[in-house]
């Protein structure tokens, strides 16, 4: 990566540069960890231009933004880089996704035009698969889910054992049965809001599991369809890089 400021002083950014990627098949094993050094690799790779911090040990301007667990697919991780020159966001693109290994692909990128990313990831949209469970038995669980006022689950975090109640970041929660790649099973589509520490699928099921007593005869199938700001019901969420497209459309008029 060149533009390495090596020197104490700090330099900013020609520009930001915010980037869509996915976790697909095997790769949703993938640590976060793993996908930093797969993506600082593949910057190198690319020769993009870095920015970087001050100080006696500079780092890339790397800002990564509520990253999926481990195991569970996305089709909607972000990411936003610091850049020394006025980079073409789709050649960026292109020149990343063939450096980064298949199944982490990066889907989109634009440049930064508004506000703190962060702040537009309000929900994620997750669908969570369970092979071998009927839907009148999810059905029921479901219903017992949404009738609870407060559900209590624990996890362990960075600071340690965390409770949090489950059931009140969850804003909409639907059911289906079947899928293209495994037919015999129900899904779960569900809307969560994003929080501190964030309420996962696997908090979910951990909260249906107490109320209803939910078994899993197989291991499910985790995939974030989407992350952004919350629409007005809730139910779904937008496009979080869509200021970004308005506002250098607008700079180009």
């Amino acid at each position: 990566m060149s533009g390495r400021n090596p020197g104490r002083e700090f330099i900013p950014p020609v520009a930001k540069i915010r980037l869509q990627y996915a976790k697909r098949g095997r790769l949703r094993f993938s640590s976060h960890r793993d996908f930093q050094r797969a993506f600082e690799r593949a910057l190198r790779r690319a020769e993009v231009p870095m920015a970087y911090s001050a100080g006696f040990r500079p780092h890339p301007k790397i800002s990564y933004a509520n990253a999926a667990p481990t195991g569970a697919a996305s089709e909607a991780e972000y990411i936003e880089i610091g850049v020394m020159a006025d980079l073409d966001p789709a050649e960026l693109r292109a020149k990343l996704d063939d450096a980064m290994p298949p199944g982490l692909d990066i889907v989109d990128a634009v440049k930064a035009t508004d506000k703190d990313l962060v702040a537009r990831l309000e929900g994620s949209v997750w669908q969570i698969a369970l092979p071998g469970v009927k839907l009148d038995v999810l059905d029921e669980a479901v219903a017992k889910f949404l009738a609870a006022s407060e559900i209590l689950v624990s996890r362990r975090t960075k600071s340690g054992m965390r409770e949090f109640d489950a059931r009140a970041a969850v804003l909409n929660l639907e059911t289906s049965f079947g899928m293209p790649s495994n037919p015999d099973c129900a899904i779960i589509t569900v809307v969560v809001a994003n929080g501190t520490p964030s309420v996962r699928p696997d908090d979910v099921l951990e909260a249906l599991k107490q109320v209803a007593d939910l078994v899993l005869p197989e291991p499910p199938q985790v995939t974030r369809l989407a992350q952004g700001p919350l629409a007005s019901d809730k139910r779904s969420v937008g496009d979080p890089l869509a200021p970004d497209r308005a506002g250098a459309i607008s700079q180009t008029h």
